[in-house]
């Protein structure tokens, strides 16, 4: 039941926002500290003389790393035009436990259409898979799409993580670990998992605090740990250097207290890292309220996430 309840608030949140792309023209309102000045990203890349293909396509169940035998995929949807892209990679939520790369797809239709290259990605979930593969699999695809830039079309400066909830999580510790951490493992090793900017919504940030929610407290206890929630904990690894973070939190949350993004964000302007913080007034972890009262919109973050990231990868 529980799972099924993750699942759907993901897929929800998805589905509204995504509905929400033919209205950017709402406005909304963002707490955030006056950005501090970071080094942007350096030019896009010369196109290659041999022509593109795949516009307009989508590419399914792609390998993008193997680990102990097991093929972990990605799906890539790619504009009709243009390129070399920016690149969004979107990490599914589902308690570390569950989900899909495939709850993407409507998401990443109309990213596709703003000029962004969309990729998917599954990883090693739990039982199966126990901390740290989850974020081995998504620094390898990182990796991955660096070292295949020029199949893709893509811009390997210009990269940006998304995810919700359990994806939140994987995003934040992405932005924010460095290769000292030690999950640069497997293949492309010779390639940077770092990125551009992260948009992370309704995260968990900081493992060693207690959650309502059973799935996640099954997760901080065996699947990560007690003896690894702080290295697996995003707000343990901030450091100057980190790319820009957006943070959209519910401030009723029922799964994951929206202390977890308070608290990052804190430790993020703390640290002088470029940082949004938005709390959705009366919404739930699915950003949405019962009675419809949660501001901002649906239509007005998905014009904040726009913003942020044409500041950050355009």
């Amino acid at each position: 039941m529980i799972k099924s309840f993750l699942k759907v608030h993901t897929k929800v949140f998805l589905l509204l926002i995504t509905l929400s792309f033919p209205l950017l023209s709402c406005s909304s309102k963002q707490e955030t500290p006056d950005p501090t000045q970071t080094p942007q990203p350096v030019s896009t890349p010369t196109p290659s003389p041999v022509p593109f293909t795949k516009y307009g396509e989508t590419l399914i169940d792609v390998t993008y790393c193997t680990a102990n035998n097991l093929s972990q995929t990605m799906d890539v949807y790619f504009p009709d035009a243009g390129g070399p892209w920016p690149v969004l990679v979107y990490v599914h939520g589902g308690a570390w436990m569950h989900g899909d790369k495939s709850e993407a797809a409507m998401f990443a239709r109309g990213m596709t259409a703003q000029g962004y290259l969309v990729v998917s990605i599954n990883y090693r979930l739990y039982p199966a898979g126990r901390y740290p593969a989850m974020i081995e699999d998504v620094k390898c695809a990182i990796r991955s799409l660096r070292a295949n830039a020029s199949e893709y079309n893509l811009d390997p400066n210009r990269i940006g993580a998304v995810g919700v909830s359990a994806g939140g999580h994987l995003v934040a510790l992405l932005g924010t670990s460095e290769a000292s951490a030690g999950w640069d493992v497997g293949e492309y090793t010779d390639q940077s998992s770092r990125v551009q900017a992260v948009v992370a919504m309704a995260p968990v940030t900081d493992l060693t605090r207690k959650f309502p929610n059973a799935d996640i407290e099954l997760m901080r206890q065996v699947g990560f740990g007690e003896d690894n929630i702080v290295q697996a904990s995003p707000i343990m690894h901030v450091t100057a250097d980190d790319p820009p973070f957006l943070l959209i939190h519910g401030d009723r949350d029922e799964l994951v207290p929206v202390e977890q993004s308070q608290l990052m964000y804190d430790r993020l302007v703390e640290a002088n890292v470029p940082a949004q913080l938005v709390i959705v007034r009366n919404a739930r972890h699915s950003m949405s309220a019962p009675d419809g009262s949660a501001t901002p919109t649906l239509v007005e973050i998905n014009q904040i996430i726009q913003s942020f990231l044409a500041q950050h990868l355009r």
